[in-house]
Parts: C-alpha cells; sequence; structure tokens
C-alpha cells in the first residue's frame, strides 16, 4: 500500500510540474533509491573534428564513432551531462573563433548517452541570434535537455532551473557563465551570466520545488591555467553558502583542482564537492594537458533525504592518428588504452603523450578516487 502511494505522489508531482521537469525512468528498489549522474567536459568543435566527421560514402557528418570506448560508461549514467561549446548553427560550419557544427553532432551526444547538455558559455552566441536559435530548435527536435541559454526571458522562466527527476529524486541543474566573448545576445536571447542577485533567486526556486540535489555548472576561470584562480573561489564558496550541492567548472580547457568547501565554520556535517574545471572532452587542442579531460562522477543515494556517497573520476585522453586512411578521434579512458593501441596502432610519440596526459591528471586530482571503465 506504501509502494502504491509513494507512486501516486511521484505521478502526481510529474504530472503538476511537467512543463518545468524532465523524468527519466529508471527501475529502482522499493524504499532506496540511487542516481549516477556524470559531468563531462567541453564538446568543442574545431574545423578538424567536423572534416574527420564527415563520411563520404553516406554524403553526411557521424560522429559517434568517436565515442566507442566511453559510450558504455556514459549510458550507465542515471544522468548523463556536458558542456555544448559550439553552436550547431548551421552552414557554414566554422571552428575558432566563432564556432558552428552540424546538427549530427547533437543527434551523436544524445545516441551515445548524454541526458542533458548545458550551454551558457563564451561561445554560446558565436553566430548571433540566428545561431542560438537554431541550437535550441535541433535539441528541441531531439528531446534533449539543455539549459543555460534560452530563446526569450518567458523562455528562461518556464524552464529554469532545470529540474529533472530520476529515480524518484529531483535534481536542480544550474548552469551560468563568466561571459560570451565581448558578444552580446541579441535580444530577446537570454545567456545566463554569473550574477550573484540572479543566482539567489534561482537557488531560491530550488528549494521552493524541493529539488533534493542542486547541481551548480559553471564556465569561469582563466584558458588553459591549471590552478584556480581568486574570482572561483569566490564564486564556489558563494554557491556552497546558499545551498548549492555540487559545482563543476569548465573554461580552462586543462583539468583544475577538486576540492570539498566546508562553507559554514569547518562543519564537516555539511561538505560541497568542487571541480574547478574537467578539461576538454571532445576537442582538437593537443598541446599538453589541453588534450584531454575527466568525466566527474556523483552518487546519490536517497532513503528518506538525499546524500552524496561518492565522487569520483574518469580520466580521457582525445586521440587523433590516422585508420583507414582517415584522420580519426577517439575518446580513451585510462582503463582502455592499451585496447585502444592495439587497435589503432598508436605510435610511441603519441602512447608518450597520453601516458603523460593520465599521470599529469593523477597527481592533479590526487585527492578524487579515479574509476576505471569496464564493459
Amino acid at each position: 500500500m506504501r509502494h502504491s502511494l509513494y507512486l501516486l505522489l511521484f505521478l502526481l508531482i510529474s504530472i503538476s510540474c511537467k512543463s518545468q521537469e524532465i523524468v527519466i525512468n529508471k527501475a529502482v528498489p522499493p524504499d532506496t533509491f540511487n542516481v549516477k549522474i556524470i559531468v563531462a567536459g567541453d564538446v568543442m568543435g574545431h574545423m578538424p573534428q567536423v572534416n574527420s566527421a564527415w563520411v563520404d560514402s553516406l554524403k553526411t557528418y557521424d560522429y559517434t564513432p568517436v565515442f566507442e570506448y566511453v559510450k558504455k560508461y556514459l549510458s550507465s549514467a542515471d544522468l548523463a551531462i556536458a558542456n555544448l561549446e559550439v553552436p550547431l548553427a548551421g552552414k557554414p560550419y566554422s571552428g575558432y573563433p566563432q564556432f558552428s557544427s552540424p546538427d549530427e553532432l547533437g543527434t551523436c551526444l544524445k545516441e551515445v548517452g548524454f541526458d542533458a547538455l548545458i550551454m551558457a558559455n563564451n561561445h554560446a552566441v558565436d553566430r548571433g541570434k540566428k545561431g542560438v536559435l537554431h541550437t535550441l530548435y535541433v535539441l528541441d527536435s531531439l528531446n534533449i535537455p539543455h539549459t543555460g541559454v534560452f530563446k526569450d526571458t518567458a523562455d528562461r522562466n518556464k524552464k529554469y532551473p532545470l529540474f529533472i527527476v530520476v529515480n524518484r529524486v529531483k535534481i536542480a541543474l544550474l548552469n551560468y557563465t563568466y561571459g560570451t566573448n565581448g558578444i552580446r545576445p541579441e535580444k530577446p536571447i537570454v545567456v545566463n551570466y554569473i550574477d550573484t542577485a540572479a543566482i539567489r533567486k534561482d537557488i531560491e526556486k530550488c528549494r521552493k520545488n524541493k529539488a533534493d540535489l542542486i547541481l551548480a555548472t559553471v564556465h569561469w576561470g582563466t584558458e588553459y591555467e591549471r590552478f584556480t584562480i581568486k574570482d572561483q573561489r569566490v564564486v564556489a564558496n558563494f554557491f556552497a553558502r546558499n545551498g548549492v550541492h555540487v559545482i563543476v567548472g569548465s573554461h580552462p580547457h586543462v583539468v583544475e583542482p577538486f576540492d570539498i568547501l566546508y562553507p559554514f565554520n569547518n562543519d564537516s556535517s555539511y561538505q560541497v564537492p568542487v571541480l574547478y574545471s574537467t578539461g576538454n572532452f571532445y576537442s582538437n587542442q593537443r598541446d599538453r594537458y589541453k588534450d584531454g579531460g575527466v568525466i566527474l562522477e556523483i552518487n546519490i543515494q536517497k532513503v528518506h533525504q538525499s546524500r552524496i556517497i561518492s565522487v569520483g573520476y574518469v580520466p580521457v585522453w582525445v586521440y587523433k592518428g590516422w585508420y583507414n586512411n582517415k584522420i580519426i578521434y577517439r575518446l580513451i579512458p585510462s582503463s582502455k588504452i592499451k585496447e585502444a593501441q592495439l587497435k589503432f596502432g598508436i605510435n610511441s610519440a603519441d602512447s608518450v603523450k597520453c601516458a603523460e596526459f593520465f599521470d599529469d591528471t593523477r597527481k592533479h586530482l590526487g585527492n578524487l578516487k579515479e574509476i576505471p571503465v569496464t564493459d
């Protein structure tokens, strides 16, 4: 009888709030609800990536092979999130400094297991109002929840924060950026900038909607800087003091440190994990520290109330090389490198770069558990 009441209550909540909530149904035990959230880094769209995705025999773009070593892991999550740092703005496609990638990139992200995308970053309005609207149209047509950028104020008021209910745990996803490369969004487009007054109101809305977990994703910091700057630490502590439970950063294109914040006089009963930068997830950047990133994994358990039971990371190196007479990209977790070396014949120079990336990342995140990706 109690289980029936739980189910009825859950359905009533979902129906009454469906304009604001995305519900992902998973099979769970009747009394304990577990949620695995993973947050990947920057999904970029440099022109070599676009060209590599073209399949001449099919006359279309196909990005899915890039993710062959991480797809199963992505799909294993109850909620998988990535930072879409490229507009899907249509032709002409372009890379740095003002990006636009094919719609097929969005299709691929859905197919390989991403459940939601964050969009508030410095490249959000690279291709103006038209580019923003086309990106939103593509993601909506694919039924991929997204947040951080909106077609107008009414759209933001209706859809933000993004509430995602998975395994009866309500997650509030927040997303902000420090700026948009000096290009202001053309009205009525709205981009979430880091504004403490607005963020307070957003967090209060999370509370009123009884979110079990508030996850803040923030585009901040200094590009290619492996250590945090004061502005990041100030904003992180602001989030923590105001009730955010987990903070994940992006923008530097390199991995930055992980920390646990104690916002209330070192009260150990209130801890806020923060990963200041996940680094690059899928990118053409090849220099040391830039040629990979990490996927942050957060495990939540809810009995009567939710709590974070573990946090860890998967290091992922971006391989770029020749295979079957074509330049290819592959995202390779540390536990899959030997398999990839055999398949693609990764040369000694690239093998050294790969080992260097994993070693650098482990040293940088020595206070965080590494998670192997297994079949």
